[in-house]
C-alpha cells in the first residue's frame, strides 16, 4: 500500500499492514489517537518541567543525569516502540516523560545561555512549534496540503538527506571537530537556510503523521494503534521544537 510511504519510520506501510492481520479489541479511530496524543504531551510537561526546575534549583548534577537518561532511555524506547508496535501502549508514556527529562534539561540550559540576548527564546520556541503544526494541520484538514506520492517521494528523500547529514555531523563531534554552522547561536546566512529548510521538511512530516492516523481509521487497523500513530506524532513534533529553537538562537546575536 504506497499510501504509507513515510517520511517517519514511526509511521510505515510494513507496520501498519502487518497491524491489519492482528486481533485485537476494538480499531483505531483519530479522535482515539488525538486523545492519547494529548496524554502524552502532558507527561512531556510533566518531565520537562521537573528538569527545568532541577536546574534553576541549582541541582544540575540531579538535572544533567536526568537528562542523559532521557537520552538514552528515549532512544531505547522509541527504537523498542517502531520494532514492535504492540508495545506503545506501554513504552509511548515512558518515552513521553524521558523526552521531557531532555528537552527540559536542554531548555533550561539554552534559555540560561541566551538569557542576556533572548530572553523568551524557550516561550517562543513553544508556542512557534504549536503555531506551526496547528497551520499544518489546518492547511491538511482543509486539503490544502495533499499527501501525494509524490508530497512523499520529496519528504523522504529530504529526511535520508537530513539524516545522513546529521550523522556525519554527530561523528565528526566525537573526534573534537564540529560543523561551525550547525552550533546553537550561529547565526551565518548558510546556517540560516539550512536550518529553515529543516524545519520546513519537519513540519510537512506532520502532513504524513496527519494522513496515515486518518488512514489507520479507514482501513480499521487494531486500537493499539492509537498508541502507536500518537507515539509517531509526538517525535515529529519534538523534532520541530528542536528545530525551531535552534534556528531562533541564530538570531540572538542580532538582538
Amino acid at each position: 500500500m504506497a499510501l504509507f510511504n513515510s517520511s517517519n519510520p514511526t509511521l510505515s506501510e510494513k507496520i501498519f499492514n502487518k497491524s491489519l492481520a492482528e486481533t485485537d479489541n476494538g480499531v483505531m479511530t483519530v479522535r482515539g489517537t488525538m486523545q492519547k496524543f494529548g496524554f502524552l504531551m502532558l507527561l512531556v510537561v510533566a518531565g520537562a518541567s521537573y528538569t527545568w526546575k532541577l536546574y534553576y534549583s541549582f541541582k544540575v548534577p540531579t538535572m544533567m543525569t536526568l537528562f542523559w537518561v532521557g537520552m538514552i532511555g528515549g532512544m531505547i524506547c522509541a527504537f523498542a516502540t517502531i520494532f514492535v508496535p504492540r508495545l506503545a501502549k506501554y513504552l509511548s508514556p515512558a518515552y513521553a516523560v524521558l523526552e521531557g527529562f531532555l528537552l527540559g534539561g536542554l531548555s533550561a540550559i539554552i534559555n540560561d545561555q541566551f538569557k542576556a540576548k533572548y530572553p523568551n527564546i524557550i516561550m517562543e520556541a513553544v508556542l512557534l512549534t504549536f503555531g506551526v503544526a496547528f497551520a499544518v494541520f489546518l492547511l491538511y484538514n482543509f486539503r490544502v496540503i495533499r499527501a501525494t506520492n509524490k508530497f512523499r517521494a520529496i519528504i523522504l528523500s529530504s529526511m535520508v538527506g537530513i539524516a545522513i547529514f546529521y550523522f556525519v555531523d554527530i561523528i565528526l563531534g566525537f573526534f573534537g571537530v564540529n560543523i561551525p554552522f550547525m552550533q546553537f547561536g550561529d547565526n551565518s546566512v548558510i546556517g540560516i537556510v539550512v536550518n529553515l529548510f529543516v524545519v520546513v521538511i519537519a513540519a510537512l512530516s506532520l502532513v504524513l503523521n496527519f494522513d496515515q492516523i486518518e488512514t489507520g481509521e479507514k482501513i480499521g487497523a487494531p486500537k493499539y494503534m492509537e498508541w502507536y500513530g500518537a507515539f509517531g506524532l509526538l517525535v515529529t513534533l519534538v523534532w520541530l521544537y528542536l528545530e525551531i529553537l535552534r534556528l531562533l538562537s541564530r538570531f540572538s546575536s542580532n538582538k
